[in-house]
């Protein structure tokens, strides 16, 4: 065995890291609920509870680095939309879960586009968080069904302005894999490409479509007609 194969072996072999999870809800009694059913996990942690917008901001200025972050919306100061849009695009990286009361059209749309990549209501149950958080980390776009139906039924309100932005024919493969649902090893898988390669083709069409999450893409797509009718 050679001394590359033995330190990948060496590297296979150890505990990964916990998923570090931040909360941002200013309701005390929830934000305590959450962390603990998160902290209850063998996989992940949650690493940081906050009231405020501002106060994760801070954190993030110095340095500390979250996978995920679980957003309410409706927060004292600074809202949780105009709170996710900054983050995201300072640190696109950073995968953003929102966990609201709010359902209607108008914040849920503003949550896509500010770049959350899933939408969770509050009358989700406990079990549904953590798991919720393993879905976007391994490429997924965890949306609540009620939710789901809400942004199915608003973009088929609206009419599509198709726009060229460039991409290139196995870009709108990987983006029509994208809209039916399917994590970046599922694309990977049906479309005979690697993984690397599957995630090089998403950054290429972030970049074309001016986004920062699946989520975001996938709505970009839905609302502009940008993948021809089937």
């Amino acid at each position: 065995m050679s001394d590359e194969e033995t330190e990948a072996e060496v590297e296979d072999n150890k505990p990964k890291e916990p998923t570090k999870v931040w909360l941002v809800e200013d309701n005390e009694t929830l934000r305590k609920t959450v962390a603990r059913v998160l902290s209850r996990q063998k996989d992940m942690e949650c690493a940081h509870q906050y009231e405020r917008c501002e106060d994760a901001i801070e954190a993030l200025v110095a340095g500390e680095r979250p996978d995920v972050m679980l957003f309410d919306i409706g927060l004292p100061g600074m809202s949780g939309i105009e709170g996710i849009r900054r983050i995201k695009t300072a640190l696109p990286q950073i995968e953003i879960l929102v966990f609201s009361v709010f359902d209607d059209n108008e914040k849920v749309f503003s949550a896509i586009c500010a770049g959350a990549s899933g939408y969770l209501l509050k009358t989700s149950s406990m079990g549904e968080i953590p798991d919720a958080v393993r879905e976007v980390l391994a490429g997924g776009a965890p949306i609540n069904a009620l939710i789901a139906r809400r942004v199915l039924d608003m973009f088929s309100d609206l009419a599509p302005e198709s726009r060229d932005y460039g991409l290139t024919e196995r870009e709108k493969e990987v983006l029509e894999q994208m809209v039916e649902g399917l994590t970046k090893k599922e694309i990977a898988d049906q479309l005979d490409l690697s993984f690397h390669t599957v995630d090089k083709h998403i950054r290429g069409i972030y970049s074309k479509l001016h986004v920062n999450t699946m989520t975001g893409a996938v709505a970009k797509a839905l609302k502009e007609g940008l993948l021809p009718k089937g």
